[in-house]
């Protein structure tokens, strides 16, 4: 068994949360870490643990990351990154070994420095698809729907924001309409887009005077800004200015049961 090869997924655990180096550079796609272990997981799959992380894993609506790790003296070494995952803190980066040679595990101990390679296409993809999504509900204020927002759905294959309400039946097709003209106006005209980690209060006036029940009375959560709109609780990867979505369409609004899906997607 190699050295560092670990069945019991506790054993490979740090005390220490996972450092999030996106949360405060999204646009990082290169980095260094300290590795910890790796480990077998249930599934049969191998799992990498590192002391920080420049890979966004699937939550929040959004996809997870997929590139490369490798150790940092020896970049022949690569471990690829096809699924990235986070439990109780701790980020999981699934995948498997290319091309190494053999007795290769004596050199992955705990403490060794590992480069990280983010693939950028699907990283960018990503962040201008969760943009989007965000700049959806600043359209759905602006074209007068009173819809609050709740979950999105970001990933390449259909994505929509749900939001609690409804929107009359006979109002759909030019709400459609207007949605989609008022989203390529503004990022037609761009703003720059930030986040930061701010206590309860500065969260709530950065939100427009009000925080989602989700998040705790106390607690110091991560708040994304488009350009001078209302900020909003989030965790994952955007844009640097709201002109990197390009272009988008709202191609459908769906009403059930005072639930309102709308569907959009950003040019290729």
């Amino acid at each position: 068994m190699p050295n560092q090869l670990i069945d019991d997924p506790v054993m490979a655990m740090d005390p220490h949360p996972t450092k999030l180096e996106y949360y405060d550079n999204m646009w990082k796609l290169q980095s260094h870490s300290t590795f910890l272990s790796y480990f077998q997981g249930e599934d049969g799959r191998l799992v990498m643990v590192l002391d920080s992380t420049i890979f966004h894993p699937q939550g929040g609506g959004q996809p997870f990351d997929t590139g490369v790790i490798t150790l940092s003296t020896d970049y022949d070494f690569k471990f690829a990154v096809n699924d990235v995952r986070s439990k109780d803190g701790i980020v999981f980066h699934y995948g498997f070994f290319e091309n190494t040679r053999e007795g290769f595990e004596s050199t992955l101990k705990k403490g060794v420095q590992v480069g990280l390679f983010v693939d950028e296409l699907r990283r960018k993809l990503n962040s201008r698809l969760h943009s989007a999504g965000h700049l959806l509900d600043v359209c759905v204020r602006n074209v007068g729907l009173s819809l609050e927002p709740g979950k999105g759905y970001h990933f390449p294959d259909g994505p929509y924001v749900e939001y609690k309400g409804s929107v009359p039946q006979n109002d759909m097709q030019n709400k459609q309409v207007e949605l989609e003209l008022e989203a390529n106006k503004l990022i037609a005209k761009g703003g720059k887009v930030s986040a930061a980690i701010v206590s309860y209060e500065e969260a709530s006036e950065l939100c427009g005077g009000c925080l989602p029940d989700y998040i705790p009375k106390g607690s110091c959560p991560r708040i994304v800004k488009l350009g001078d709109h209302p900020g909003c609780p989030c965790g994952g990867t955007h844009v640097s200015d709201i002109s990197e979505i390009r272009s988008m369409k709202v191609s459908q609004i769906r009403t059930k049961k005072g639930m309102t899906k709308i569907f959009y997607n950003v040019e290729p």
